[in-house]
C-alpha cells in the first residue's frame, strides 16, 4: 500500500488572488505577485495544489454559486496558462447570516476554521496529510489546517513565490 500524494492547500482571496472584497467577476481577478510561479514550483516538487476557500458572498446574496464556480474556473485557467496546475477547488458558500436560506448554516463543517473542505480533498485525492501543508492569510485558515492535522503557514502578502521558496528552504 503506497502512501498518498503530498498536497498544498491554498486559500484563494489574499493568497492566490488579491482580495478585492468578494471578487467574482473577471474584472476583479488579479493574481497575487508570484502566485503562478509558486504553484508551478509546488507542481514541480510533486505537490497537488488544492484551493480551499470560504465564499460567503454566495450566502450574502452578492453573487450566485454559478458565478462563484465560473470565477474559480477562471482562476484555474489563468494559472494554467502560466504553467501552474491547480488539481482541485473546494469552496464553501455557507454562512450563519445568509440571506438565502439554502446557504444558512450555524457552523457548516466546510466553513473554515472547520476542516471539512480539507478532509474531503484528502479523501477524494488520496492525499497524504503527513506530507501536506496549508497556506492561508487568516487565522481561520491555519486553524482549519490544524483541525485537519496539517501544518498551516500565514501568508501576509508580498510575493507568494518568495514565501514558498522560503518555506521550502530553497
Amino acid at each position: 500500500m503506497t502512501s498518498g500524494v503530498p498536497a498544498v492547500f491554498l486559500d484563494r482571496d489574499g493568497v492566490l488572488i488579491e482580495d478585492t472584497g468578494y471578487p467574482h467577476l473577471e474584472a476583479h481577478l488579479r493574481l497575487m505577485p508570484g502566485a503562478a510561479e509558486a504553484v508551478r514550483r509546488l507542481n514541480t516538487l510533486g505537490f497537488l495544489c488544492v484551493i480551499v476557500t470560504n465564499q460567503s458572498g454566495v450566502a450574502r446574496g452578492l453573487f450566485s454559486e454559478e458565478q462563484m464556480k465560473a470565477f474559480n474556473a477562471l482562476i484555474v485557467r489563468r494559472l494554467a496558462a502560466k504553467g501552474a496546475v491547480i488539481g482541485a477547488v473546494y469552496a464553501c458558500p455557507f454562512h450563519t447570516e445568509a440571506r438565502d436560506e439554502r446557504y444558512r448554516h450555524p457552523d457548516h463543517p466546510d466553513r473554515k476554521p472547520n476542516p471539512g473542505m480539507i478532509l474531503r480533498a484528502i479523501a477524494d485525492h488520496h492525499i497524504d496529510p503527513a506530507r501536506s501543508f496549508l497556506i492561508g492569510d487568516q487565522a481561520t485558515d491555519l486553524e482549519a489546517g490544524r483541525r485537519a492535522g496539517i501544518p498551516g503557514f500565514l501568508f501576509e502578502g508580498g510575493d507568494l513565490n518568495d514565501f514558498v521558496k522560503d518555506l521550502l528552504g530553497h
